[in-house]
């Protein structure tokens, strides 16, 4: 057999061998069967931090539901998805990251920058697979400078990218299986 024809029929295998496992790839990394999962549904995130803005959870819940329909071809349907997401927004803190002081001043030292952290706490259930079903925490921060801009300023910014960073590791925890 010739290398070409060797070629063809590995590549003809290969084919059917990913059919037969009735498993779809994408470049979002899921893997999901979209034959068996069709559904998915996102119960409202409550912030349960008792801080950040007043708009917190219903903010994570629009980010999340929007994350997941982009990145797959699941309906969004009010209840009782194929794949669950429900929980809570658990921390919400702001602290000193590093101090600065003045050797020339009486003044006491003052944070030279201030760190967001936020906690997020997911519910995961997939009808399909319950070895998958599970609830995990997930965080992440952001500093700012507090001598140049103050917390008003960045809040809603600093927020957003955090909720970013935490809504693709619950993607990836959930669907991509990584």
């Amino acid at each position: 057999m010739t290398s070409s024809k060797f070629s063809l029929v590995l590549i003809c295998l290969v084919s059917c061998w990913m059919h037969a496992c009735k498993v779809e790839y994408s470049f979002t990394g899921t893997t999901l069967d979209y034959n068996v999962t069709k559904t998915f549904s996102v119960a409202n995130f409550f912030n349960d931090s008792g801080g950040g803005p007043a708009n917190m959870g219903q903010l994570f819940t629009e980010e999340l539901k929007d994350y997941f329909q982009r990145n797959t071809q699941l309906e969004l349907i009010r209840n009782s998805g194929d794949l669950q997401l429900s929980g809570a927004i658990t921390r919400y803190t702001i602290s000193p990251q590093a101090t600065v002081s003045n050797p020339n001043s009486n003044q006491p030292d003052r944070a030279g920058q201030m760190r967001i952290t936020i906690g997020v706490e997911v519910d995961f259930v997939n009808l399909a697979n319950e070895e998958e079903n599970g609830k995990k925490s997930f965080s992440f921060f952001q500093d700012y400078d507090p001598r140049t801009t103050s917390l008003l300023q960045v809040e809603t910014e600093l927020v957003e990218v955090i909720f970013e960073n935490i809504i693709q590791d619950v993607f990836t925890s959930t669907v991509a299986n990584w």
